[in-house]
């Protein structure tokens, strides 16, 4: 297990310029953007507009603070995303765009490159102990909000733990009401 602290993720441009994000993983590790295996980071938005583009990547958008955001992909309905809504997966090649519901919006992003990866996300709400049964190669816990102890490791939020070729299970000890938001990963190689 290793742990991973808000603190210390590397803050860069969003693709398309139009804002910031901070990279909480990546696979390889210092990848480029156009050669990511795949990709976990934390946006801000600010303003609506469009997202970036990206071919061949499968992107889960969780939305963990703010009152939320309203998805448009291509042509399709939009999708209102809160901050407790389930996680959406979309593809990284339509135009999309979002509108903000009343303000700025802090969102997980995750992305997997498809014909190298897949990955599921979900939110877990925890108090006091809880196992989470898990079978993905990589399995990544982010702290939404709350506090939960690891082992003996405490993840506060925006903190996660990355569990690598683990499975079975993790023992969850959430010390106050916590929502978390699990991601599996697994390899199609």
């Amino acid at each position: 297990m290793r742990i991973l602290r808000a603190s210390d993720y590397r803050r860069m441009p969003w693709k398309n310029g139009g804002g910031e994000t901070r990279e909480v993983l990546v696979s390889p590790a210092g990848a480029p953007l156009n050669e990511i295996d795949w990709r976990i980071s934390l946006a801000t938005i600010a303003t609506d507009g469009p997202f970036s583009t990206f071919e061949g990547i499968e992107r889960t958008l969780s939305v963990i603070q703010g009152a939320g955001i309203r998805l448009m992909v291509d042509n399709e309905p939009p999708k209102l995303l809160l901050d407790s809504s389930d996680p959406c997966t979309f593809a990284g090649e339509p135009t999309t765009s979002a509108t903000l519901v009343d303000g700025t919006i802090v969102d997980l992003n995750v992305m997997t490159r498809r014909d190298a990866f897949q990955h599921s996300v979900r939110r877990l709400s925890c108090t006091g102990q809880r196992r989470l049964e898990v079978s993905a190669s990589t399995t990544i816990v982010f702290c939404q909000r709350g506090e939960v102890q690891l082992a003996s490791e405490r993840l506060g939020p925006e903190d996660c733990a990355v569990f690598d070729d683990d499975t079975g299970s993790i023992d969850l000890n959430a010390t106050e009401p916590s929502e978390l938001i699990v991601i599996e990963l697994s390899s199609h190689r």
